[in-house]
């Protein structure tokens, strides 16, 4: 393949790195009294960010994080070739409000709290492939509004199991082009949905972690490299209950990853002072670590090579209250610097 790669059954290898150009995250009120608070670009004080509803909120969110990514890249909007951007709202709601006026053509992506795996993915497939000089992925959550989707209305108030995540309030962007810059992704590999039969949509670790391991896994097989290769492999969104799970699966496959695993639902917040039990979750849970705490890592020389995986758990309230079960996925994307 003219310069490019197919790596194995899943994965392919960038001959011609695809630069990000920028990096934006915004937070909401409770991420910004966590460890990461000091790496957004913003954190705002109104979780509505002054709009009618939780839903409207998270547009607006969206399209600040967006904008702003733009503006860091000091290019125009009108420059941008596609949007590569979702979220976890029935027909991508935030997503579809936030972006309207940016009159950018969009591809609307659903991943679950994989998304930003799956933009980051596809972004750089289109510039890798020569379709845009170009182009933003981008993806946010919302407590407010995926409680009120997926669980219960706050104003419910009702009891959340230990096992259960906090879906974070938040939205990263990043710019992606062929142009020349210090931070580059090399590789992806895309993840397949893997279904362990839980169906416990409290427990997202336990619903993730089988698909993580299966991508990272695949990632490892199909590069023909070890877990010590990276500096950090980063997952999304399992908290400290799928992180367990994700390590034990993984040594039985051979690989041991315990001593190059993080993960952003288990960095977001302080549990004991937060009271978010297993950790955080949501599309902007891995979108704003990435864009704030390891796209800071990288341009401080703390991180050379990283293997990001946002995870996703494929549910909706209609096949959740049909009692099916809870199938996940992951996709991982090789991000580093210049060697």
């Amino acid at each position: 393949m003219k310069d490019g790669l197919q790596m194995g059954k899943q994965s392919l290898s960038f001959e011609k790195p695809v630069y990000i150009m920028s990096s934006a995250c915004i937070a909401g009120p409770k991420e910004g009294e966590g460890p990461l608070k000091d790496y957004f670009d913003e954190v705002v004080e109104d979780a509505t960010l002054g709009k009618d509803s939780w839903e409207e909120g998270e547009s607006e969110l969206m399209k600040q994080t967006i904008a702003l990514a733009i503006r860091k890249a000091k290019i125009k909007t009108e420059d941008v070739r596609y949007l590569f951007a979702g979220d976890l709202l029935g027909q991508l709601i935030a997503t579809t409000f936030g972006v309207i006026n940016f009159q950018i053509p969009l591809f609307g992506l659903y991943g679950a709290c994989s998304t930003m795996g799956e933009g980051l993915s596809l972004g750089a497939m289109t510039i890798h492939g020569g379709y845009a000089d170009y182009v933003v992925a981008a993806a946010s959550s919302h407590f407010g509004s995926a409680e009120k989707q997926f669980r219960f209305p706050l104003e419910y108030g009702n009891q959340r199991p230990m096992s259960s995540t906090w879906t974070v309030t938040g939205s990263g962007a990043f710019v992606l082009s062929k142009d020349e810059g210090d931070i580059m992704i090399t590789g992806i590999t895309t993840g397949k949905v893997v279904d362990y039969g839980v169906k416990d949509s409290a427990n997202m670790g336990a619903c993730m972690a089988p698909a993580a391991a299966d991508v990272i896994y695949q990632h490892l097989k199909d590069f023909e490299r070890k877990p010590e290769d990276y500096d950090k492999i980063v997952t999304g969104d399992l908290g400290c209950v799928g992180q367990e799970i994700l390590l034990k699966l993984l040594k039985d496959q051979g690989y041991d990853i315990t001593n190059v695993h993080m993960d952003c639902g288990m960095e977001i917040y302080d549990d004991p002072e937060q009271d978010t039990h297993a950790g955080g979750s949501g599309c902007g849970c891995s979108a704003v670590t990435l864009a704030g705490k390891l796209m800071h890592d990288f341009k401080s020389g703390k991180l050379k090579r990283i293997l990001f995986v946002p995870t996703g758990a494929l549910m909706s309230t209609v096949s959740y209250n049909e009692g099916q079960s809870v199938p996940g996925i992951a996709h991982a994307v090789v991000i580093e610097t210049k060697q």
